[in-house]
C-alpha cells in the first residue's frame, strides 16, 4: 500500500498454506519447485492476475496475497479458490497437494522443518540463529493477515482503538489448530499459544500479543518501536532486521504503507470461509470506528493487560469462553455474561446488513457449528490413531479444493 488511502477504501488480504506429499502425508519443501515450475524459474513472488503467490520462512508454507490493494472483498474468495486449484495441479505432478487449517496435526517440527534457503535466506537464518525456527511456533503455523489502511494519525487512533478491542476474540471466530504430533493439545487455537512465546529471548518483539495504548505514529515510534530496536541490537550485529519485520503483535501498524496488519486469524478449510470471516471482521471494526456501540474514548480506555486477559482463555476455549467483564461487553451493546460464540452472533446481527450475501452461509455454518477446530475435533471423535486424524484432513484438503465448508 505505497499510495495512502483512507479508512475500509481498500483492504490486503493474504492466506498462508503448507504443501503436503500425497502419499506419506508429510510436510513437502517444495515451494522452491512450485515457483520454478510456474515461472519457469526460481522467483520471490509470482503475480498470477489478482493474486499473487510466494514463499514464508519454511520451505513447505506459501502464501496466496491480493496482488497489490483492492476494493472488492466479495469477488475475492473465488479469486483466491481459482489459484488454489491451479497450485494443486501443479503439485499434483510433484506428488504434493496443498493442507489448511493453521497447523499440521502430524507434524514433527524438529525433523520435518526445512528452511527457505533462497532470497532473504539470511535474513531467516539469523531469526533461526537467535530463536530456532525448529518449532511449531515457526514452521506450523499458517495464518490470514487482514490489511487495513489509515491515511493519518487522526485515522490511525480510530483503527488502532477499535482493532485492539477486537483481538481477543478473534480465536472464537476462527480457531483452527486443535491437534498437533497426533494430540488434543487442550487448546481451541494452539497456534496462538505458541505465538505467545515463540519469541521469548526477545520479549519485546511480541510483547503481550495486545498492542500497547499507543494512538499516533510518534507514540508508537517511542514505546514499541525504539524498545524492539534496542532488545535486538545485540543480536543483529549485520543490520539486517527490519522494525517492520521484527514487531510480531497480533496487529502490527505498518507506517511504510499506512496499514495496519491483523496476524491472530487462523486459515480455515476454504477460502469462502476465510474471507466470510475477514468481511465479519472488518464490519465490525468499522462498526468500532464509527462509535456506533461504544465512543472512541471508551476504546481508547482498555491496557493491554485487560484485553489480554480475554484473549488469553479464548486461545485455549475459543468459542465456548464465557466473558463475564460487563465493561468490556457494553462496549458492543451486550448487557451480561456470555460466550464469545454469543459475542459474534450479536455482532453479526449489528454488521449482517453490511455485509454481502454470499458471505451469509459461511458465517451462519461457523456461528452455529462452532470453529473450525471444535468440528475437527467432532470428526475425529476421540480417536487419535494416525491413520483418522489423516482421514479427516484429507477431508479438509478435498474441502480447500473444492471451496466447501467442512462439516464433520
Amino acid at each position: 500500500m505505497s499510495k495512502t488511502y483512507h479508512l475500509f477504501e481498500v483492504f490486503g488480504i493474504e492466506l498462508e498454506y503448507m504443501l503436503v506429499n500425497k502419499t506419506d502425508f508429510k510436510v513437502a519443501p517444495k515451494v522452491d519447485s512450485l515457483l520454478t515450475i510456474k515461472n519457469g524459474t526460481l522467483t520471490d513472488d509470482i503475480y498470477n492476475g489478482d493474486v499473487a503467490w510466494s514463499n514464508e520462512l519454511v520451505a513447505h508454507v506459501v502464501e496466496l496475497k491480493t496482488n497489490g490493494p483492492t476494493h472488492d472483498l466479495d469477488s475475492l474468495a473465488d479469486s483466491f479458490h481459482n489459484n488454489i486449484k491451479e497450485i494443486n495441479a501443479i503439485l499434483s505432478t510433484i506428488n504434493a497437494q496443498l493442507l489448511p487449517t493453521a497447523a499440521h496435526p502430524l507434524m514433527n517440527p524438529l525433523t520435518d522443518t526445512e528452511l527457505w534457503k533462497h532470497s532473504y535466506s539470511e535474513v531467516y537464518a539469523l531469526y533461526n540463529r537467535i530463536f530456532n525456527c525448529k518449532g511449531h511456533g515457526w514452521s506450523n503455523v499458517q495464518s490470514t493477515h487482514i490489511n487495513l489502511p489509515f491515511f493519518d494519525d487522526i485515522e490511525f487512533e480510530k483503527l488502532h482503538a477499535a482493532v485492539r478491542l477486537i483481538l481477543p476474540i478473534i480465536p472464537g471466530l476462527c480457531a483452527s489448530s486443535p491437534i498437533l504430533e497426533g494430540k488434543n493439545t487442550g487448546f481451541k487455537d494452539t497456534r496462538l499459544e505458541y505465538y505467545k512465546t515463540n519469541q521469548k529471548e526477545i520479549p519485546e518483539m511480541t510483547g503481550m500479543v495486545i498492542p500497547e495504548q499507543v494512538f499516533s505514529k510518534k507514540d508508537y515510534e517511542t514505546f514499541i518501536f525504539t524498545p524492539i530496536n534496542k532488545a535486538i541490537k545485540p543480536f543483529d550485529t549485520e543490520h539486517i532486521l527490519d522494525h517492520y519485520f521484527l514487531n510480531s503483535r497480533g496487529a502490527i501498524a505498518r507506517f511504510d504503507r499506512n496499514a495496519i496488519e491483523i496476524r491472530l486469524v487462523d486459515i480455515q478449510e476454504c477460502p469462502k470461509a476465510d474471507i466470510a470471516i475477514c468481511v465479519l471482521i472488518i464490519e465490525v471494526i468499522k462498526l468500532l470506528v464509527e462509535n456506533k456501540t461504544s465512543t472512541l474514548n471508551q476504546q481508547k480506555s482498555w491496557s493491554k493487560e485487560s484485553l489480554y486477559s480475554i484473549l488469553n482463555p479464548c486461545i485455549k476455549e475459543g468459542e465456548n469462553y464465557i466473558v463475564t467483564d460487563l465493561t468490556y461487553l457494553n462496549l458492543f451493546e451486550i448487557e451480561q455474561a456470555c460466550t464469545v460464540q454469543d459475542i459474534w452472533k450479536q455482532l453479526y446481527q449489528l454488521v449482517k446488513p453490511n455485509i454481502h450475501k454470499s458471505h451469509y452461509e459461511a458465517l451462519q455454518h461457523i456461528l452455529e457449528n462452532g470453529t473450525l477446530s471444535t468440528r475437527i475435533l467432532k470428526a475425529v471423535a476421540n480417536n487419535y490413531s494416525e491413520d483418522n486424524i489423516k482421514k479427516v484432513y484429507q477431508q479438509l484438503a478435498k474441502c480447500l479444493q473444492e471451496n466447501k465448508l467442512f462439516v464433520p
